[in-house]
């Protein structure tokens, strides 16, 4: 899948883009027909160590699915994401499937 990758304020190191990339490829076991996406990576000047919010845009045919996580690290929140955008993937699947 050709995600776009968007980082807020630093520069995101490539074994950081690799690694979403990867996590983001799965989502198309889910479902075959996703066009593209959009990551934005943000850290937010918070106290508490959950800083760092992951947000993932996903297009496919008629609809856009998105989900926004923050962890305490960039690949926390990107697995959580992910697995977000699992499920809306299997719900709009079989929410279709049954036309």
């Amino acid at each position: 899948m050709k995600l776009q990758m968007h980082s807020v304020h630093f520069d995101a190191d490539n074994k950081l883009t690799d690694f979403i990339q990867k996590r983001a490829d799965k989502l198309e076991t889910f479902y075959d027909g996703i066009i593209d996406g959009e990551v934005i990576l943000k850290v937010e000047a918070d106290d508490n160590h959950s800083n760092k919010t992951v947000e993932i845009k996903v297009n496919i045919p008629g609809n856009q699915l998105f989900a926004e996580k923050r962890a305490g690290s960039f690949e926390a929140a990107t697995d959580d994401a992910v697995k977000a955008l699992r499920r809306q993937l299997k719900k709009f699947k079989e929410k279709h499937s049954s036309y």
